[in-house]
């Protein structure tokens, strides 16, 4: 931790989206308060060191944020950025999350295998290999087409273009907004629309989270805060915390303001894409949080908590399987 009252500390993750991300935060700041100084500290997570495993069989509970936060609460660092779906809905003691900035694009891609004669989803052919780290991805894309084979992917985005430029699969899914933020966007063959395919709780915004009650990191981070998007995502993670969701069950949302209402449209899949779940709620932005609370309700009792009751059986027999 800094011991200046104008020079700040920030722990990211070291890849280069989180070290974009934290370099945006850097430089707006600095923009914002020109006698700031600004230090970045890379902190590997757990989600970075095991690469070998699907995240829905080593846990879900702040994989890429645990060791991170461990080190605001031991005043190493001032700041953390993270992105928010990596964020579990319930934080350490101690901590708050300061701001949530403006979301960039929610939606997911389609990044096809350029030496693939199909670039279009719906124009690949029967049994064609789609790679994807997200149980929430592999749900959606079954209940779409039954037939595709699901490869599971990890690491970080230039791991999985590599990975995808030296296999066989047809192509991979990735969320939208860290492709243009790294600006590759001309390697999206396809952008999928909410309709067919609901994003991440949080997907798309970033979190900056530090410890409570530092009230001067308060004032500097509350400039990168934007309500619309602080909006949407509180609902958006009041549906997930009521479920107790993460990375092990296949939930997506999509939190907006339309015409001075809030909108929220949600899902709850099986494992296999048989069965989906889907509602839609409406009301006060300020009632976000209940909007929220209320669809995961309705979901449950739509057939939402059968699914749920089956996926959590079926990812603990997984795990059980897996060697330790």
């Amino acid at each position: 931790m800094s011991t200046d009252k104008n020079s700040i500390i920030i722990g990211t993750r070291g890849s280069q989206l989180a070290l974009w991300q934290t370099n945006w935060m850097k430089s707006t700041l600095e923009k914002e308060f020109c006698k700031l100084h600004i230090e970045i500290e890379i902190i590997k997570t757990t989600g970075d060191k095991i690469l070998d495993s699907p995240l829905s069989k080593i846990g879900d509970k702040g994989l890429f944020t645990k060791e991170i936060e461990q080190a605001l609460l031991e005043h190493r660092i001032d700041i953390a950025v993270h992105s928010l779906k990596d964020v579990p809905t319930k934080l350490p003691d101690g901590l708050i999350i300061g701001a949530i900035t403006k979301r960039e694009d929610v939606r997911d891609v389609f990044i096809a295998h350029p030496k693939k004669p199909y670039q279009k989803f719906d124009d690949l052919p029967h049994g064609a290999k789609i790679a994807t780290g997200s149980l929430r991805r592999k749900s959606q894309l079954l209940n779409w087409r039954n037939d595709l084979e699901i490869i599971d992917l990890r690491g970080n985005l230039n791991t999985r273009f590599t990975k995808l430029y030296a296999s066989d699969w047809n192509g991979m899914v990735l969320a939208r907004a860290g492709v243009v933020r790294l600006g590759w966007e001309r390697r999206i063959t396809e952008i999928f629309s909410i309709e067919k395919m609901l994003p991440a709780v949080g997907q798309g915004a970033l979190a900056i989270e530090l410890r409570e009650g530092d009230t001067k990191t308060l004032q500097y981070v509350r400039r990168l805060a934007n309500e619309t998007t602080t909006i949407a995502t509180n609902g958006e993670r009041a549906f997930l915390r009521y479920l107790e969701g993460g990375c092990q069950i296949p939930i997506g949302t999509f939190g907006r303001i339309e015409k001075n209402e809030f909108v929220l449209d949600a899902m709850i899949g099986s494992l296999g894409g048989t069965k989906i779940v889907r509602g839609k709620i409406h009301g006060s932005p300020e009632q976000s949080e209940k909007l929220g609370i209320t669809l995961a309700q309705t979901l449950l009792v739509g057939g939402g908590e059968d699914i749920l009751t089956s996926v959590r059986g079926e990812t603990q027999e997984s795990s059980s399987d897996t060697p330790s």
